[in-house]
């Protein structure tokens, strides 16, 4: 994508300069005459430290913000707006640089000739294959307004399983965060003026004195960077084995059988495993399409192989359940959900059924682990604390003791 000037004129009659990202110039003049009266010569931008460069390269676009974009363009194309048109007016209003960027091409390429579904391909960081398969399906059923709706509720549930999960974490973080600030400041500056006075006054130091006052030397000297070094070394490496895909199986598989988290996690997967099918099913997306796309957005690689499993068995005749019941990673209530769904011919209505289920389920766990966590990290602080303050008042005692 470039960067294109050109001199435009809007209804009011007032003529400026208008800058706008586009593939080509042709590209960036055809969208420039759907929103404006006249558009003169198009030309590419000289090369120039620009803020706006900047910002496309860091913005990111949120499930929500392709949430938001879908419920709008599913009410404007059910009101009979034009698709062009329609793209036009939710560029102007689209607060994220990258989708503005995104939909202006999209605009100019479906003014061109080419399917919306196929317009969206060449923006991946922005519509992934879920929602260019919908989008195709909906294309071809004559029914893109309700497929668009569909696909912002899903975005929606997504979204806010998302937030809950970050919210009910971000206490708990915070906490943490503060108790090492409040170690590292007591261990760093308030532990050696306390051992200086003991020093001086020749005393007798207990064991977890001395054990402090090593701590607090090696945080003060260069020997903390080994420890530092390690961290960061082990990081990158464990980063590394993760892109493997032995290591990513035995790191997610890892992450299934977590006390705590392992349970969570299986929920987690479940429901999103759902609610995607449910939605594809819905739109009219084939089954084993849906298999393929609904493993872009598992997450746990254990999961995925066997979801690609029950695939290769459901296209020698299987049923969906008995094809994931084989695989032994989805929950007993889950397979059989699914089972009487199939059985009554309402797979997709019995999905999003499991779907919300689940999604209950996590909220739930979340809760109930947010609320375990906060007491243990209560007596974790209050230990470290009381373990600091022991450590500078024990040796208190021996120089009373002196002086009595």
């Amino acid at each position: 994508m470039s960067t294109f000037t050109a001199k435009v004129k809007d209804n009011t009659g007032k003529v400026f300069k208008e800058k706008i990202e586009a593939a080509s110039a042709e590209q960036a003049r055809l969208a420039l005459k759907n929103k404006y009266v006249a558009v003169g010569k198009v030309s590419k931008s000289s090369l120039e430290i620009d803020m706006s460069a900047l910002e496309m390269a860091l913005a990111k676009v949120t499930v929500k913000d392709k949430a938001v974009f879908s419920r709008q363009f599913s009410v404007m194309v059910n009101a009979g707006v034009a698709i062009v048109r329609s793209l036009g007016i939710l560029a102007d209003q689209a607060p994220n640089v990258k989708l503005k960027r995104a939909l202006l091409g999209i605009s100019a390429e479906v003014q061109q000739g080419t399917s919306l579904s196929e317009s969206m391909k060449a923006y991946p960081e922005c519509f992934n294959d879920l929602y260019i398969y919908m989008v195709e399906a909906g294309e071809a059923g004559g029914v893109l307004d309700e497929v668009l709706m569909r696909l912002s509720r899903l975005l929606e549930d997504m979204a806010k399983l998302q937030n809950e999960i970050k919210s009910a974490m971000a206490y708990p973080v915070t906490v943490g965060i503060f108790a090492v600030i409040a170690f590292l400041g007591m261990t760093i500056f308030l532990i050696p003026v306390f051992g200086g006075i003991f020093e001086s006054l020749g005393a007798e130091l207990p064991l977890l004195t001395r054990v402090m006052l090593n701590i607090s030397d090696i945080l003060r000297s260069w020997k903390v960077l080994i420890p530092v070094v390690v961290f960061i070394g082990l990081s990158f490496l464990t980063r590394a084995w993760y892109k493997t895909p032995w290591g990513r199986l035995q790191l997610d598989g890892f992450m299934l059988k977590m006390p705590l988290f392992g349970d969570l996690n299986e929920k987690i997967a479940v429901a999103r495993f759902c609610r995607v099918f449910g939605t594809l099913t819905r739109s009219g997306v084939p089954v084993l399409q849906c298999f393929d796309i609904v493993c872009n957005t598992i997450g746990n690689q254990v999961i995925i192989n066997a979801i690609m499993s029950a695939k290769a068995d459901i296209q020698q005749g299987g049923m969906i359940s008995l094809a994931i019941q084989k695989e032994n990673v989805f929950p007993t209530l889950a397979i059989q959900m699914i089972s009487i769904g199939e059985e009554t011919g309402e797979l997709d209505g019995m999905m999003e059924k499991v779907a919300e289920f689940y999604e209950d389920e996590v909220e739930q766990a979340v809760k109930a682990l947010t609320t375990m966590i906060e007491p243990i990290m209560m007596v974790g602080i209050a230990g470290m604390v009381g373990t600091i303050l022991m450590s500078m008042y024990l040796p208190m005692f021996s120089i009373f003791d002196q002086l009595a």
